[in-house]
């Protein structure tokens, strides 16, 4: 799993202007709002790829290829990763958390679930 420190694409005065993505085509954008201790996927796709970019908070990302063994990262403030298909992920944030998810394949709007699937042996198990 990489993370990618998303720079500052320009500042002034004003404020700041950050590029998320550069290119690339995405079908959703999702906001998920996380409150601390909240553990979030437990899952894979098949098909779909999605972008995890961190607005607020801080994030715990454990990740699993098939046959490989977990990688673990704490995500922070403009922060991305992509999860491809067939990646296990799961999510615990650590405090308040926002994040966005931006998508490509049948993970959004009515087919939500139509590409998600659970796993048997969760990678972060909910501490309650």
């Amino acid at each position: 799993m990489d993370v990618t420190k998303v720079p500052i694409a320009f500042q002034d005065q004003r404020g700041e202007i950050i590029d998320v993505l550069k290119e690339g085509h995405i079908e959703y954008v999702t906001i998920i709002r996380s409150r601390k201790g909240a553990v979030r996927a437990n899952h894979y796709h098949k098909e779909t790829y999605q972008y995890l970019y961190v607005l607020d908070g801080k994030l715990r990302v454990v990740s699993q290829m098939p046959g490989k063994e977990p990688t673990e990262v704490i995500l922070v403030p403009n922060d991305l990763i992509l999860n491809v298909p067939h990646e296990r992920h799961a999510f615990e944030a650590l405090e308040d958390t926002t994040f966005l998810v931006l998508t490509r394949g049948p993970r959004g709007g009515e087919d939500y679930e139509t590409d998600t699937f659970r796993l048997d042996q969760p990678l972060i198990v909910p501490r309650s």
